[in-house]
């Protein structure tokens, strides 16, 4: 089943960030992912507005997706950011269908 990795982020040192994203691309391909959609216009509908960069990529399988985070790969890429260059909350999620399922 289709997975989706949703990530929300403030970016505080983007020479720095910039690094982890130029590694990221290639290794979400490796492992399946299609960005969907990455840094569009956004506009905030609830919740607080400190988050200022969103992503969503579409994994073949929620397995495919995990395995992409956890990789040693991804890992040391996001080693970059987690420097406090940037902040960020990632989620990965089943594609489920319809309102029915908690």
């Amino acid at each position: 089943m289709t997975a989706y990795w949703m990530a929300r982020s403030k970016i505080n040192n983007r020479e720095n960030y910039s690094k982890y994203t130029s590694l990221v691309g290639d290794i979400l391909q490796k492992y399946g992912g299609k960005p969907l959609s990455r840094g569009g216009k956004f506009q905030m509908m609830e919740g607080p507005d400190y988050f200022k960069r969103f992503v969503i990529v579409e994994f073949p399988t929620f397995e495919d997706a995990v395995a992409c985070f956890e990789s040693d790969e991804y890992q040391a890429a996001a080693e970059y950011r987690r420097d406090g260059s940037g902040e960020v909350e990632t989620v990965i999620m089943d594609a489920t269908e319809g309102m029915g399922a908690n």
